[in-house]
């Protein structure tokens, strides 16, 4: 009997388990406003000066990792690097089947929790990076007119030598439509920060128009994209207790921080827990308006 018990639950078991996948991912097939062909990553520095900026490269490290392993196509809009190797703020555009529909549940502040290579008393410090995911449909586009471009050239200034001595290759550029202004100083080249600094104007104002054009949607709300829910933890990297927690999930706890922020399997296991969380979700979302009918 015992064994026949054993027999009976792996087989009940096995179509339990198959039928719950079906009707999950029935569900998810159901999702056509989610459907976008690309979509813009921001990951931005927050609290904690230079040790957030290094986390930001880290982690925009991981998400391009990531890119990679899901075949998807990348193409940087802009990034600000810092002198030491990190990162206050980069901008990508992401390519590929169902990238926005994997890479919605990264929007949020992410946490930090380390000994900075700075710190000199062994103290643990808290930092935050916040991430931010806008959906690109496939006929987007923004055009900059020469016409609403005003551009200005100026001496470089910081560290540099004679070069930033001597040599008018910063770039200002003001859009005038919407007084929007970016610089760019990053290169030798007056050309190449020309091109650099409309890079980032058109994220700019590529972002400003994603966000209008979807604010009043449930997709936006749904998907933490844009700012409406930047101030939410969602997730913690411990690099003490060599630990990654995800706080909107049950069983959002993995180890191997260093194989996580490679942004391969590891991260590709915890999208796909909440992926499904969401869908579980939403089914009960259905059986609770169809009981309350």
């Amino acid at each position: 009997m015992v064994q026949l018990l054993k027999e009976e639950r792996e087989a009940y078991g096995s179509i339990l388990f198959r039928l719950d996948s079906e009707i999950l991912n029935g569900i998810l097939s159901m999702d056509d406003e989610e459907d976008y062909g690309s979509l813009i990553m921001e990951v931005t520095a927050g609290v904690g000066g230079q040790e957030a900026m290094l986390f930001a490269r880290e982690l925009f490290d991981m998400y391009c990792g990531y890119v990679e392993y899901k075949g998807w196509e990348v193409e940087m809009l802009q990034t600000e690097d810092t002198d030491i190797g990190g990162t206050r703020h980069a901008t990508t555009v992401i390519s590929g089947p169902d990238a926005y529909r994997y890479l919605k549940h990264e929007g949020g502040v992410h946490r930090v929790q380390r000994i900075p290579a700075t710190e000199k008393s062994g103290r643990i410090h808290t930092s935050t990076v916040t991430v931010s995911i806008i959906p690109r449909p496939d006929d987007f586009q923004v055009e900059l007119k020469e016409k609403d471009l005003k551009i200005e050239t100026k001496r470089a200034s910081g560290a540099g030598g004679q070069h930033v001595n001597t040599t008018d290759s910063a770039v200002r550029i003001v859009h005038l439509p919407t007084g929007i202004a970016v610089e760019c100083q990053t290169e030798r080249s007056q050309q190449k920060n020309r091109e650099i600094a409309k890079q980032k104007l058109t994220a700019k104002l590529m972002q400003i128009e994603l966000e209008a054009r979807f604010s009043s949607t449930q997709a936006l709300k749904k998907s933490q994209v844009g700012q409406s829910l930047r101030n939410e933890k969602i997730r913690t990297y411990n690099f003490n207790q060599d630990r990654i927690t995800d706080h909107r999930i049950e069983g959002g706890t993995a180890h191997n921080l260093k194989g996580f922020l490679e942004g391969g399997e590891q991260l590709d296991d915890m999208i796909e827990k909440l992926r499904r969380s969401q869908r579980r979700k939403q089914l009960m979302d259905i059986i609770n308006r169809e009981c309350e009918q």
